[in-house]
């Protein structure tokens, strides 16, 4: 062979490996859309109806049938369902992704019963917008689900996790004018709700609550969102959960509502609202740690019926009133430590048939007093007292106010 020939061929050689590698990107790129794995089941979703060849119906049960992991890419721009979906399940998993500019979901016509009931393992959704649904819009009883850039709006819960789920991950996600945007039945392992908006949601953004304590839960976080207009944007009761670093604004009734144990609150910013900032009623141990609230029309933090509260760091300014300790355990007093309060519109700190510990709080430029100390007097007559014990505040604390029978008259507060 000429030196020509083996030129030609070794040319040749090389473009017949150029074609092939680009058929086979050609290939695994038809395969994988964008948010799917490649090598799956791939079904498009091409109609808007409820029934039929192409609709979301027929897809959820070519993918329950499945032999391996399957995507789902929703290519029409709405569906209306008539009826309620089958399970959405695969045991090798499950991703349903809406095209660019995503997908309505109406979910009105519904009798009841969620829209996506998610029972299967590693399931995930994206870019869906789901509307007027009249039980949950998604209920999940599965393991490892990611919810994200997705709509969840006028439906009685957005997403409903039960006590078995684990591993969740929620973000990037709009609730709007629902009755509750996430509920959570119980604490849950690795679940995380992070840069999601909640906008105006009947009762809360988020609701955290079961009957007695979930010893064995692990904490929800709750970080990086944004409540704007919730009736409450977080109410946590008996599980256990992590809310930080979020923005709380114009809660009609309270941004953060803590009952039972389980709760820590920290470096979030809580401003406007005609109601209360955070409110710890009947709450062990939680801890209320480093937050700034603003602009509040009444309390900012206040402790009622409350055991071992820690209050510490936290920024008070420009609301009528700072802070409240009401009927705590005098066996386990809650403490509020090294909290600075700026300017309330009447009393800095106010003490009510109770006895926190004080200790290192600044109260500036209060319009009324700076600390108020009240008894309590009980319907059935008898008197709670209120002697709390102050360390080092920068208020002066030897004589302050005390009420019993509306008759003003001074006392002395406990001195450490």
């Amino acid at each position: 062979m000429s030196a020509n020939q083996r030129i030609a061929v070794a040319v040749g050689t090389f473009l017949l490996l150029g074609v092939l590698a680009l058929l086979g990107w050609s290939y695994h790129s038809s395969q994988a859309a964008p948010g799917q794995t490649a090598g799956a089941l791939a079904v498009n979703v091409t109609s808007p109806d409820d029934l039929g060849p192409g609709t979301l119906r027929e897809a959820l049960f070519i993918v329950a049938a499945a032999n391996g992991k399957a995507n789902v890419l929703i290519k029409t721009k709405t569906i209306t369902l008539k009826t309620a979906l089958p399970p959405l399940m695969n045991v090798h998993g499950v991703s349903i992704v809406a095209q660019q500019g995503g997908v309505e979901i109406d979910a009105q016509a519904l009798a009841g019963g969620p829209v996506f009931d998610v029972t299967g393992a590693n399931t995930s959704l994206e870019g869906l917008v789901l509307r007027n649904c009249p039980a949950a819009a998604i209920l999940l009883r599965a393991a490892h689900f990611h919810l994200q850039s997705s709509t969840i709006e006028s439906c009685d819960v957005g997403v409903d996790v039960a006590e078995n789920a684990s591993d969740v991950l929620l973000e990037h996600n709009r609730f709007a004018n629902d009755r509750v945007g996430i509920r959570f039945a119980a604490s849950s392992r690795n679940a995380v709700v992070v840069g999601n908006t909640f906008l105006k949601n009947k009762d809360a953004g988020l609701w955290a609550v079961r009957g007695e304590l979930d010893a064995g839960g692990r904490a929800i976080s709750v970080r990086e969102n944004h409540f704007k207009g919730d009736r409450s944007g977080v109410v946590a009761g008996n599980v256990a959960v992590l809310v930080e670093r979020n923005e709380f604004a114009d809660a009609p009734e309270v941004a953060v509502h803590l009952v039972g144990a389980g709760a820590v609150i920290r470096g979030n910013h809580i401003s406007g609202g005609a109601a209360m900032g955070i409110v710890a009623e009947n709450a062990r141990e939680a801890i209320i740690d480093n937050n700034e609230l603003d602009h509040l029309t009444t309390y900012a933090i206040m402790v009622r019926g409350s055991a071992n509260a820690l209050v510490r760091g936290n920024r008070v300014h420009n609301c009528g009133y700072g802070m409240a300790f009401v009927l705590g355990d005098p066996r386990s007093p809650s403490t509020a430590v090294e909290n600075t309060i700026i300017e309330p519109q009447f009393n800095g700190i106010d003490v009510i048939g109770d006895s926190p510990i004080l200790r290192r709080n600044q109260v500036l430029r209060p319009h009324a007093f700076a600390l108020h100390v009240v008894d309590f007097q009980q319907p059935g007559g008898q008197n709670v007292r209120a002697r709390p014990l102050l360390d080092g505040n920068n208020f002066r604390a030897d004589e302050m106010q005390v009420a019993s029978d509306n008759t003003q008259v001074p006392t002395t507060a406990r001195q450490q």
